[in-house]
């Protein structure tokens, strides 16, 4: 099959597009035939070797954690999908080797669920990685309650637009760090929009005065050292981007799959409560520049990497 794989940690250029063997499916897999695969910062963290000390990696590597497509064979043991099914997927393992960039993917069925019926193959590609990030902060680090204040970072990106619309859901009140030129998206999703950058707590307590319940910090750095200032009492901070959150009293979250998750998030985009925006789209054999251009850290949503159907 055609995939993109790197032979070795390195930047974009590590990249190749060409053959490579066929994946095998096993008892609890299905193998999966790839409409489109999310990029998202953790797949260049990984191709870079950021990640080399939790998730070893099998060389060559097929990057990509996020897909959609349609089941083409089940595994010997699996009853929860057929053939045709339209599913997604969240398919990381404990190890880098056999990922989503690719024609076909065997893909554990603990990694997937329904593809929401109401969203294209690209958007459905957009929702896995992200709406699991979202939901699992949300619901089950932080807690989020109704009439609660919620401050997310980076409001205008994958996980945070997502997060923005969850939490909304949830019944809060939900602040969000962006750029002026995405204040209006940030402001269509439910959000309050303010600008990052030097004068950010001023700008936060402008809006909340006493403070915020809950953060969710998909930044680091100073970003994460402002939010820990900006806690009301008894509030709660969780980050995804920076593991000295436990030094200001919060936890570092590491999303997992969770095919009960994926489904809870396949429903609430067919009930409208969650949208995926994708802001470009490159095919497979240009995964390289869908990677440079995620690096730049200035998407708004996602992009996605497609392939042809046949």
């Amino acid at each position: 099959m055609k995939a993109i794989s790197y032979a070795r940690y390195g930047g974009p250029e590590a990249l190749e597009y060409g053959e490579v063997q066929d994946p095998r499916v096993g008892p609890d897999s299905v193998l999966v035939k790839v409409r489109a695969a999310a990029v998202n910062p953790v797949d260049w963290k990984c191709r870079e070797g950021h990640l080399d000390a939790i998730l070893q990696p099998v060389f060559p590597v097929i990057p990509g954690w996020d897909v959609s497509g349609v089941v083409v064979r089940p595994g010997a043991s699996v009853t929860e999908f057929a053939v045709g099914d339209e599913v997604i997927g969240y398919v990381r393992e404990d190890f880098l080797s056999r990922g989503t960039f690719a024609e076909y993917v065997a893909a554990p069925v603990r990694t997937l669920a329904r593809k929401p019926r109401n969203l294209s193959y690209e958007e459905a590609a957009g929702l896995p990685l992200t709406g699991l990030t979202a939901y699992q902060v949300l619901v089950k680090a932080l807690g989020v309650k109704r009439g609660e204040t919620v401050l997310v970072h980076a409001a205008a990106g994958g996980v945070g637009s997502i997060a923005v619309q969850l939490g909304r859901h949830l019944g809060a009140r939900v602040i969000g760090t962006a750029s002026e030129r995405n204040h209006d998206f940030v402001r269509g999703l439910g959000g309050e929009p303010v600008t990052y950058g030097e004068g950010l707590a001023e700008r936060v307590r402008g809006l909340a005065p006493e403070g915020v319940d809950a953060v969710f910090d998909t930044v680091g750095g100073e970003t994460l050292k402002d939010s820990a200032n900006l806690l009301a009492t008894e509030g709660r901070l969780v980050s995804i981007a920076d593991a000295d959150v436990v030094d200001y009293g919060g936890r570092y979250y590491f999303v997992r799959p969770d095919a009960d998750d994926l489904l809870r998030l396949t429903e609430l985009a067919e009930q409208g409560v969650v949208s995926v925006h994708v802001s470009e789209t490159f095919p497979l054999d240009r995964a390289a520049d869908a990677h440079r251009r995620n690096q730049e850290g200035r998407t708004r949503g996602k992009i996605v990497v497609t392939l042809d159907w046949e």
